[in-house]
């Protein structure tokens, strides 16, 4: 809903549903949007929709919401995960963020050979993910998972699920994608260094993976997201 605030709320939506609002929420909403009694606000909650609502209590430490009408059904993103090496905190934030707005419905953080980030804290990038969807318009709100070994997630694999392999050793290669054909997908972005010579080895190897040249220079790994999640939305994903 154009020009309303837009908020995530760990409550049920339906007609006449009274919502709580949580502390930190009352805040931004009363405090720094100085919205009253009476205003209107977008609201969702990952698996009702969208809601238009309106404040029926404001306090400084919180607060109540009433549920007037579903402006938007739920529609969960195309059944595409992404993969990728943790680099420094802003551009790490920055995947994360771009990853909501492209379309991911799951952010897997993953450990490589070259991974110069031995830990994130995944709360704080969820938190991420969340305002990210609060921002662009979603209903969904996609989970990043924590940090996991790249050979481990390679050895645990789902077989009906097929990986793009974003491969910085072939730049320059012409872009070839495969056709759609139905099944979950994940995008796999390396590290600041690039994938090891046995990861890279290994990943071509894997029958289920087809490995993509994003053009003729080498990208950083956030730009490779983007760009990853660009080409494959516009090719297999919910852009066609």
């Amino acid at each position: 809903m154009s020009g309303l605030i837009r908020l995530f709320v760990d409550h049920a939506l339906a007609p006449g549903q009274s919502v709580p609002v949580s502390q930190p929420q009352a805040h931004y909403l009363f405090a720094v949007m100085r919205l009253g009694v009476g205003a209107e606000l977008a609201v969702f909650n990952g698996s009702d929709g969208e809601w238009r609502v309106e404040v029926a209590e404001a306090g400084k430490r919180g607060g109540t919401l009433s549920c007037i009408e579903q402006t938007r059904p739920h529609t969960m993103p195309p059944d595409l995960w992404l993969l990728f090496a943790p680099v420094k905190k802003a551009r790490t934030d920055f995947i994360v963020e771009k990853s909501v707005e492209m379309g991911a419905a799951r952010i897997q953080p993953v450990a490589t050979d070259r991974t110069n980030s031995e830990r994130i804290r995944q709360d704080r990038l969820q938190t991420h993910a969340l305002e990210a969807a609060e921002q662009c318009g979603a209903t969904y709100v996609p989970e990043v998972a924590d940090l996991k070994r790249l050979d481990r997630m390679l050895a645990d694999w789902p077989e009906d699920r097929r990986l793009l392999f974003c491969d910085e050793g072939a730049a320059g290669d012409g872009l070839s994608l495969p056709e759609p054909d139905g099944q979950g997908w994940a995008i796999l972005i390396g590290p600041e260094g690039g994938f090891s010579l046995a990861e890279r080895d290994r990943l071509r190897a894997l029958p289920y993976a087809h490995s993509i040249a994003l053009g003729p220079r080498i990208l950083r790994a956030d730009t490779a997201a983007v760009a990853a999640l660009t080409l494959w939305q516009s090719h297999l994903g919910d852009w066609t």
